[in-house]
Formats: structure tokens, sequence, C-alpha cells
């Protein structure tokens, strides 16, 4: 059994619904998996997983929140080459940019990005959004 991480920044709880539902979803799909908030867990430890599952909302003017989850990523990010990684976020106004960036930073450092793109839920994830964040959890434990 593979070991994931899922590893998320909320501050409204939206993304945090979003990563247990991911976390639901690795678990079904036979992942050895463990949740984190990003203060939970250093860059080194989350490096030691194969596979990532990272969230966190868009924030200003559409980047990672800049407290925590940004100097986390930035230490991580050096270390993601190999790594299966799949990336989650809430948002409530623009257009993704932010994880359009997320996206090329993770492919930049060498990781297989799961579906080649992030998940994205405008605001507060309904049953739908619920329900792809747990698909987004068991496609990356096959991964």
């Amino acid at each position: 059994m593979e070991k994931l991480a899922v590893i998320y920044w909320s501050q409204t709880g939206n993304t945090q619904a979003m990563a247990e539902a991911v976390l639901e979803g690795a678990r079904a799909g036979g992942a050895d998996a463990q949740i984190f908030t990003v203060s939970e867990i250093t860059a080194d430890q989350a490096a030691e997983y194969p596979r990532l599952a990272l969230g966190c909302p868009a924030m200003g003017a559409e980047v990672l929140e800049e407290a925590e989850f940004e100097p986390f990523f930035t230490e991580l990010e050096p270390k993601l080459s190999g790594k299966r990684v799949a990336l989650f976020g809430s948002y409530g106004w623009g257009d993704g940019q932010w994880m359009r960036d997320w996206q090329d930073r993770v492919t930049g450092a060498g990781a297989q990005l799961f579906n080649g793109e992030g998940l994205m839920i405008n605001e507060t994830p309904d049953d739908s959004g619920l329900a792809d964040c747990r698909a987004l959890g068991s496609g990356l434990a096959g991964f």
C-alpha cells in the first residue's frame, strides 16, 4: 500500500472539507493515507511521501496563502521531482490563475501532476464537488 499525504491550509473550512473528501477517496482507493494541516508537517516530512495531495484556496490576487502555505510549498518544491501530486482548492473570485501558476510550479519541479490539472471548487463544495474530491483522492491512490 502506497503512502499518501493530504496536506492543506483552510481559512473558512471549504478547503478543509475538500481535503477530508480527498482523504476518504484515497483510502477507498487503497492508499495508506494521512491528513495534515500545513502547520502539522514540515516540507522534509512531506517529501517522504511518494504521493501528495496539496490543498490551498486562492487568496488575494489569486495566489497561495502567503503566511503558512507559500513558505511550506516553496521549501517542498525542490523535493517534488518524481513524486505524484494532486492539487485542489477553493476560490471565490478570479478565473483560476492561482491554480495554473501552482500547476506550472509542480510540473516545473519534476513532479507528475494527477489529471494534468488541479481541482478547483467555487466557494463551499456541494455534494458533486465532494464527489469530485473523493475521485481525486482515489485516482491519486492508483496513479
